[in-house]
């Protein structure tokens, strides 16, 4: 039996759970979240509780139903208290701020670089070098933190760039001189 599929998901106060067939729906103060999961996984509401099974011991099937629980959780815990992300931007000149809803980047490049926000997902810049990203969808507030990064990921010499909070980038020494002798 799967260590995580067999806990229950706990429903917290003001969070509402409703499962049709295949298809989760839950609401809650931050907003509402819907996904629609493989059939052979059964998904049940009793009382405060979200219940997964699965049919069988086959591999395909333990495979979803730890996922399946998670996934169920995530949503929950999306629509309580949320996700969020934070960024760090390093390097000289490089600074972010917000525009309406857009986020407006100076990363060194000849022109500004500008992401808008997307539905469900909320960007703030608390400093000129910090990004949060912050959303009731996990894998959401990930792929945005993600598109963010990309535009300058950090680079192995100076470490400018866009990094996750408490990312670790290896630096690498840089080219010997003319001269130098091992």
């Amino acid at each position: 039996m799967s260590r995580i599929g067999k806990q229950p998901v706990v429903i917290p106060a003001g969070v509402e759970v409703t499962v049709d067939g295949s298809k989760v729906t839950v609401k809650g103060p931050k907003g509402t979240l819907t996904n629609t999961f493989n059939s052979d996984i059964s998904i049940k509401v009793e009382g405060n509780e979200v219940i997964v099974t699965r049919p069988s011991d086959d591999k395909d099937h333990r495979a979803l139903h730890g996922l399946t629980r998670t996934l169920v959780n995530n949503m929950v815990v999306g629509v309580t208290t949320g996700y969020e992300k934070k960024l760090e931007v390093l390097g000289v000149g490089y600074r972010v701020q917000k525009q309406g809803s857009n986020l407006v980047m100076n990363l060194g490049y000849s022109h500004q670089v500008i992401i808008p926000e997307e539905d469900g997902i909320t960007i703030e810049v608390p400093g000129p070098n910090e990004i949060i990203v912050k959303g009731a969808d996990k894998q959401q507030v990930g792929q945005m933190a993600a598109v963010i990064r990309s535009k300058r990921p950090p680079e192995p010499y100076k470490g400018k760039g866009i990094r996750y909070s408490g990312e670790y980038v290896r630096r690498k020494e840089g080219k010997a001189g003319k001269g130098a002798k091992k």
